[in-house]
Order: structure tokens, then C-alpha cells, then sequence
């Protein structure tokens, strides 16, 4: 058991995020992270073993002084241990803002690199990716303008819930009705979003989920009439549809995206593997997704994405090898790299001893194989993200062949730029453009209750983006 102790600080979220990586390494240790005075200090001691660290503040702001209590309690952890994080003591879900800053306040590369190496004790391999990505990024959100917003739908049903998923979403067999329902309380809440996107650009619409091509042709078409009637889609830079699951995706539903002018879409396998498909509860095989894939290519789009998962239960890096020289003969237009992370709500946490968890070594190596491939696909990285518990404290990343990036994945992990979210557990997201601050709009996350209180939802939405934007 391990015993936390603060002292002269309440910052217990952030230094229990920076211990969890390392609790597989520490079976009965105490530790103690101090702030006195203008001394950091971090101690760990188990037995007769004991290591401090400690550093010393000057008239640093709050935002540093956290920074440091984490860092001496980081360099104690990995003294003790002998374990580095890839990511040093990083424990954000969004790690290219430090770079954005830094690049806001004209730092040069090298000055960013070193900080990067140092302070943050970042391994350079990651350091690298971050600054691309960064780069990348800047040339999508330079073109960002004050009255422009993004558009987030969601639809949060399924066919079945994976094995790893702890989203909330909801099967969609047998809830005929309340899909119905949803989708009238959804109405509401678009036509509400259309007047309101009125006055502004709209540079990205995105559906998601969920799944949005659960719903069946009748229902996906009526959505996407209702998205083309309230909002100016043929105007805007990207309109993208999360398909998803190639058990949903038919000829016809395809057509139908193509027919209300969706430029990108995402058809995601997780694995080419047949065994993992079966063992995380996926009701497809490895032939239906060539399948949607082909399909897709001849009905005409020309933007198509692909989501795999490293690090799936009972996967080895052969495993990972076989996905990739699979997903580069289909080519698609991009990929997203997910590690695998084991979601507290998700059935994966709930049965753990059924399962053996890939090593970090191992995930290092599929991602290797993953990004080898990426490479030789033409894509390079062009967004990255973390999650908590992610297997070997790794990331995700999107990769993409040269302006295939998706400008909504890149919007919503920067966070410059107001998106408007509709849907159940959606959550609107104002962004002052000269503070950078973030006010946030939620809506409730479960659908019922979504259904129930829609009114409620939209004064909520009228009345917050009234007090957020001048223009409203």
C-alpha cells in the first residue's frame, strides 16, 4: 500500500496522476511532497530506503509552483524505481499546448526543444513528435478567424459495447422508440444550432459517437437532411461522419453521405485480426471492413480514415505488423493510433484477471510498427493526445497523407476556436479568441433525460452563449 502525504499544498489530483504510472513499481512506500516556504520537496521511503528531491522557488506564479511539485516528486519516483515515463512528468491529456505557448511567445525551436529535454524531462523521441504536431497544427489554426466555429453532433447509440469502451452510449436493439425520440429532441436542439451558426462561418461539422451509422438508413438520412437544412455545409472546410463499425455501414448509408456532401468519413477496425475482433465484442470480421472500404472508394470518397487500437488484449506485436500491411493495401487517406487505455467503466476494467495486459517494451514496439507504417503510407503525424491509463503511459496519434488533416480533431484538442455541441452528454465549448479562455455549455449525458429536458437544454445553451458571445 502506498501512503500520500501533503504538506502545505492541496494539489492531490495532479500528484496522484503522476504517481499512478509508477504503482506497479512501489508496493509499500510513503510518500511526501511538501511545499514550505519557497522550497519544493518530494520524499519516497520504503524501509531503509529513502530519496528526496527538492528545488527552490522564486517569485513563481501558482501554474509554475505546481509544475515544480510535480517535477521533484517525478524525480523522485524515477530515482527510486530506475523508471523514466516517456513523457516525463506530463500528465495532460492535450501536451502540444506547452508547445503552442511557447511558439505564441516567439520562443525559437531549439529553446523549446531544450525546455522540452530539461525541465520536463520529455524523451527526445517524443519531443520531436510534439514540436511536428505542433507545427502541423499551426498551419491549420492560423487560418482561424473570430467568427468562425466548428459543429459537434452527437449520436450516442451502438450496435454492442466493446470490450474496452467505457463511453456512454447505448445499444441500439431494441430502443426503436427512444431513438425516435432522440432524434425529435435532437431536431430541436440542431434548429436551435442553425440559428445560432446564422451569423457565423462554419468551418467544421462533425458527427460522432457512438456510432452515427447505427441508425438505420431511414433515420441517417433524416439527420443528415437535417444538418444540410440548418447549417451551411456546401460552405464548410470539412463535414465529417464517424461510420465507425463496418457491421453498421451499408451501400446505401454510404450513398446517402456522399449524396449530403460528407467529405470525410471514418471507417474503423480497431484490428485486422479475427480473434481480437471476437474477443473485444465486435460483430464484424476483417472481410467487412475490406468490404465498406471498397465500397466507400466507389461511391466517391476521397477522405477516409481508419482507428486502430494497439495494445488489445491477447495482441502481440505480429498481431500489430499483420493490421498495418493489411490497412496499407486498402490506403486510406489517414489513420488514428490509439493505445490502449483501460477505462474505469469499461467491462475490460471490470474482469482484468481474465485478460493479460500488453508490457510497456511491447507497446513501444507497435507503436513503432504503427508509425513505420504510417510513414510509408505517406502520412505524417498531424494531431496528438493522452488519456489517464494508457498502457506504458504512451499517446495517441493521428497521422495523414498531406492535407488530409481533419480540422475538427485538431480544433477540439487545441481548443482555439468555440464549438458548438449538440446531443446528449455534448458539451459546447466557447473560446474567447483574444484570452484564449474556455467557457463550457454541457448538455446531460443520458438520453432519456436528454429527451425529457431538451427545453431545459436549450435555455441553458441560449442563455450561456448569450452571457459568452457578444454577437448572440
Amino acid at each position: 500500500m502506498v501512503d500520500i502525504e501533503l504538506v502545505g499544498h492541496e494539489y492531490h489530483y495532479e500528484i496522484e496522476n503522476i504517481i499512478k504510472p509508477y504503482t506497479g513499481y512501489i508496493k509499500d512506500a510513503s510518500i511526501r511532497s511538501i511545499l514550505k516556504g519557497n522550497l519544493c520537496r518530494a520524499e519516497i521511503y520504503e524501509g531503509d530506503n529513502l530519496v528526496s528531491f527538492k528545488e527552490e522557488l522564486g517569485n513563481e506564479d501558482q501554474k509554475y509552483t505546481k509544475q515544480l511539485l510535480i517535477r521533484t516528486l517525478y524525480q523522485v519516483l524515477c530515482e527510486f524505481t530506475g523508471v523514466k515515463m516517456p513523457w516525463g512528468f506530463l500528465t495532460g491529456i492535450r501536451p502540444t499546448k506547452i508547445v503552442h505557448e511557447m511558439f505564441e511567445n516567439n520562443i525559437p525551436k531549439e529553446r523549446i526543444k531544450k525546455q522540452l529535454l530539461e525541465f520536463y524531462d520529455i524523451r527526445e523521441d517524443k519531443v520531436e513528435l510534439m514540436i511536428k504536431v505542433a507545427e502541423k497544427e499551426r498551419g491549420i489554426l492560423e487560418k482561424n478567424k473570430a467568427d468562425e466555429i466548428s459543429i459537434y453532433i452527437g449520436i450516442p447509440f451502438c450496435p454492442t459495447r466493446c470490450l474496452y469502451c467505457s463511453f456512454t452510449s447505448y445499444a441500439i436493439d431494441h430502443r426503436e422508440q427512444q431513438v425516435e425520440a432522440y432524434l425529435e429532441a435532437l431536431e430541436k436542439e440542431i434548429a436551435f444550432g442553425g440559428k445560432y451558426s446564422s451569423s457565423k462561418t462554419i468551418r467544421s461539422i462533425y458527427i460522432g459517437g457512438g456510432t452515427p451509422t447505427s441508425l438505420n438508413e431511414e433515420q441517417l438520412e433524416r439527420l443528415l437532411m437535417l444538418v444540410n437544412q440548418h447549417f451551411n455545409v456546401k460552405d464548410a472546410e470539412e463535414f465529417t461522419v464517424e461510420a465507425g463499425r463496418p457491421d453498421t455501414i451499408t451501400k446505401r448509408k454510404l450513398e446517402l453521405l456522399k449524396q449530403y456532401h460528407v467529405g470525410r468519413i471514418s471507417i474503423n477496425p480497431q484490428t485486422m485480426n479475427e480473434e481480437t475482433l471476437l474477443r473485444i465484442g465486435r460483430k464484424h470480421t476483417t472481410e467487412d471492413i475490406v468490404k465498406v472500404f471498397s465500397w466507400a472508394r466507389e461511391i466517391g470518397h476521397s477522405n477516409i480514415n481508419m482507428d486502430l487500437i494497439i495494445g488489445l488484449p491477447g495482441e502481440s506485436s505480429r498481431d500489430v505488423k499483420n493490421t498495418m500491411d493489411k490497412i496499407k493495401a486498402l490506403e486510406p487517406d489517414s489513420i488514428t493510433v490509439h493505445t490502449m487505455a483501460i477505462k474505469r467503466a469499461s467491462r475490460l476494467r471490470e474482469s482484468l484477471e481474465e485478460y493479460t495486459l500488453t508490457q510497456a517494451d511491447e507497446i513501444e514496439e507497435m507503436i513503432s510498427i504503427t508509425s513505420q507504417g504510417a510513414y510509408e503510407m505517406g502520412m505524417e503525424p498531424y494531431y496528438l493526445y493522452r488519456q489517464k491509463n494508457m498502457l506504458g503511459n504512451f499517446e495517441n496519434v493521428g497521422y495523414c497523407k498531406p492535407g488530409k488533416e481533419s480540422v475538427y480533431n485538431i480544433e477540439i484538442m487545441e481548443e482555439k476556436e468555440t464549438i458548438l455541441a449538440l446531443g446528449a452528454g455534448a458539451i459546447t465549448k466557447v473560446v474567447d479568441p483574444k484570452t484564449n479562455k474556455i467557457e463550457r455549455i454541457p448538455n446531460v449525458k443520458n438520453v432519456e433525460e436528454y429527451i425529457n429536458r431538451i427545453d431545459e437544454m436549450l435555455l441553458r445553451k441560449q442563455k450561456g452563449l448569450k452571457d459568452l458571445d457578444n454577437d448572440f
